[in-house]
């Protein structure tokens, strides 16, 4: 019954994540943690392995539909990856409370930001030929279900926004969260990439960082196969469930939905700056 009920809790975790395109493991980790008993260090684990399924799982049905900017993400990858870098070694030099309390605040302007921009702009602006998007060649189109269409976008201020996937990096590293519901706002506001690209991009990217961390867990021996089974096999299929659905939603109400989502954690991070703990730790 145990394992029935994480491949349950993981699927529904991943079919989230994978229409937010955040890494499952800040809603995983909080259910292990709470409802099945399991230490801290398991819970992580697992929900790395979660986290890397979900990535693999959705990938194919996200390069298929032509949502991800591949080039993009591997260029922002590159920074976030130095920021956790750098995370890693601030551990123990900035106080924690502080890091909740500035997360918070983060979380909060990116609601506030992302509601302003609940409707899409489509069509092109002028293009710049010196510019970095354009000679990198990241200006894209992708299908819009909903209408039918072919929606073109243009990629802009690639160095604020690998700025900001460096801080998202850094910060996620200091708190051990996943840095998708950061990116994923930056991706929004600061390059103004449609939802459904942002949301793609960063199922794309998460696996990538996941991965590199993976190993390090599994040699400390804190992936426990009992777990992690269950637990990737419900994401897998939980994945590919929100890869469906959010090829299906409209792009106005998947904004309102991933406001509420962040809402919601700010609150809880803003909580736990004060020693206020509603969930457990999440990666």
């Amino acid at each position: 019954m145990e394992v029935t009920w994480l491949f349950v809790a993981a699927f529904a975790a991943s079919t989230l994540g994978g229409v937010l395109g955040m890494a499952s493991g800040i809603f995983i980790v909080p259910i292990l943690t709470l409802l099945f008993g399991i230490g801290i260090h398991a819970a992580i684990g697992a929900s790395i392995v979660s986290v890397i399924a979900c990535s693999c799982a959705s990938a194919a049905p996200f390069l298929k539909g032509r949502l991800t900017n591949i080039r993009l993400a591997i260029i922002l990858e590159t920074a976030t990856t130095l920021g956790a870098i750098t995370g890693v070694l601030l551990i123990g030099i900035v106080p924690t409370p502080f890091l909740y309390g500035l997360f918070a605040a983060i979380l909060a302007l990116s609601a506030k930001q992302m509601l302003a921009r609940r409707r899409e702009v489509a069509g092109v602006d002028t293009l710049t030929a010196t510019s970095w998007e354009t000679m990198l060649r990241l200006h894209s189109t992708f299908p819009d279900h909903a209408s039918g269409q072919e929606v073109p976008y243009q990629v802009v201020r690639v160095p604020l926004g690998m700025v900001l996937m460096y801080g998202a990096g850094l910060i996620s590293a200091l708190l051990g969260i996943g840095s998708g519901v950061l990116k994923i706002p930056a991706m929004d506001t600061a390059l103004r990439l449609p939802i459904k690209v942002s949301s793609a991009t960063s199922n794309f990217m998460i696996g990538v960082t996941a991965a590199a961390s993976a190993s390090a867990y599994f040699m400390r021996g804190d992936i426990d196969v009992g777990i992690a089974g269950p637990i990737a096999l419900g994401s897998v299929i939980g994945s590919l469930a929100g890869a469906r659905l959010l090829f299906g939603l409209p792009a106005d109400k998947l904004r309102v939905f991933f406001v509420v989502v962040l809402v919601v954690l700010a609150i809880q991070m803003l909580m736990t700056s004060f020693g206020i703990h509603i969930f457990g730790g999440s990666a």
